[in-house]
């Protein structure tokens, strides 16, 4: 079995802030529908959550001479954000990416990616 991270790049946080809550249970259900259509597969959601506002990150990078420089808030200059994750196992890549399919219709766009083994 391998680790996949399914990723969520693209979801605009002033769009959630300003949805409903049954547009939020639209995508809660869409995302569990994703789980239960994995599971059936054989495959498995091993963990996963949305993530805090942009606001609340802290970007932390090398700069000049090594240094390291602290920012508030995202790298990225976007209204874009990474807004939540699915850490997924399962045997079967094309299986995973036909099932996150699914997800599009909450999330703009889906990214996956394997893990590495070490």
């Amino acid at each position: 079995m391998t680790d996949y991270v399914v990723m969520f790049p693209a979801d605009n946080e002033a769009e959630w802030e300003l949805g409903t809550e049954s547009d939020h249970q639209a995508t809660f259900d869409t995302d569990h529908e994703f789980a239960l259509l994995l599971k059936a597969g054989g495959g498995a959601v091993i963990g996963g959550a949305g993530l805090a506002h942009s606001s609340k990150a802290r970007t932390i990078k090398r700069g000049p001479k090594s240094n390291v420089l602290i920012t508030e808030g995202p790298f990225a200059e976007t209204v874009e954000q990474m807004s939540g994750f699915y850490i997924v196992t399962c045997d079967d890549y094309d299986e995973l990416v036909e099932a996150a399919q699914i997800l599009t219709r909450a999330h703009p766009v889906v990214e996956i990616r394997p893990v590495e083994e070490s």
